[in-house]
């Protein structure tokens, strides 16, 4: 009778252990629900200040729209990385470092992309940096002094490529602030055109350089002589062709 009591005391201590055992599981796993699905960081840390770096173009409200941050979210409860994510969608943004300085301040520093050239695509005008993105259409009638290309990327990116390499070159050469206008036709590479404060300069692909300063030399023969070009043709390795107007004599 003493055994019988015994296992039956001691079957009744083993329900009693699983059961604590299942109630521990279930509460433990409430409280893991509750921890990831309540944010229990919420209220800690809250993000009261927005500091903002290296932004000349954009204001620091387009930033902090980037960032989908609000004020009074917790430092604790997103990561830099997430935030780097959401602001290196914006074509303006090239690089972005996140800083979260306890206990309420949130430090942004960005590198802007530089605006290249103009590109003039269908009746629209956008600005583009050196690598051909389009970072904004220009809506108003104040259009800054840059290289104007003209093209459709969508149709033929290795002449938009071709077209940048050239206005890369103009650069180093100091023509893009040395002169008024300057238009770069980005059709297919062996047909870049340029236009050059009124003169058609066809330029063709590669050794921009080379033509660049042959071109500078054509110049000052054609201002010396006095003559009058209807368009320079540097397509061809070593030779130039100068095509000069030809003025009809009405009688």
């Amino acid at each position: 009778m003493k055994i019988n009591r015994f296992r039956k005391h001691r079957n009744i201590l083993i329900i009693l252990r699983n059961a604590i055992s299942m109630i521990l599981i279930i509460l433990a796993a409430v409280s893991l629900y509750l921890l990831i699905y309540s944010n229990p960081f919420k209220f800690v840390f809250p993000v009261k200040h927005f500091l903002f770096s290296g932004n000349r173009h954009l204001t620091d409200d387009e930033l902090k729209a980037f960032s989908c941050i609000k004020k009074g979210e917790s430092l604790l409860s997103f990561s830099n990385e997430d935030i780097c994510k959401r602001m290196l969608k914006s074509p303006w943004i090239k690089s972005v470092n996140i800083k979260k300085i306890f206990p309420s301040t949130l430090l942004i520093t960005i590198k802007e992309a530089e605006p290249f050239a103009l590109l003039e695509m269908n009746e629209h005008l956008f600005l583009i940096d050196d690598q051909g993105n389009l970072l904004e259409e220009i809506r108003d009638k104040s259009v800054p002094f840059l290289p104007v290309i003209t093209g459709d990327p969508f149709r033929d990116k290795q002449g938009l490529k071709e077209a940048i390499n050239l206005a890369n070159a103009m650069n180093r050469k100091g023509l893009s602030t040395q002169r008024e206008h300057i238009e770069i036709k980005a059709y297919k590479p062996h047909e870049i055109t340029a236009v050059i404060d009124g003169l058609e300069v066809k330029i063709g692909e590669g050794q921009y350089e080379e033509k660049l300063d042959k071109l500078l030399k054509l110049e000052e023969d054609i201002k010396n002589m006095g003559i009058h070009v209807d368009y320079i043709d540097l397509r061809f390795s070593g030779r130039a062709f100068v095509k000069p107007v030809i003025e009809k004599v009405i009688k």
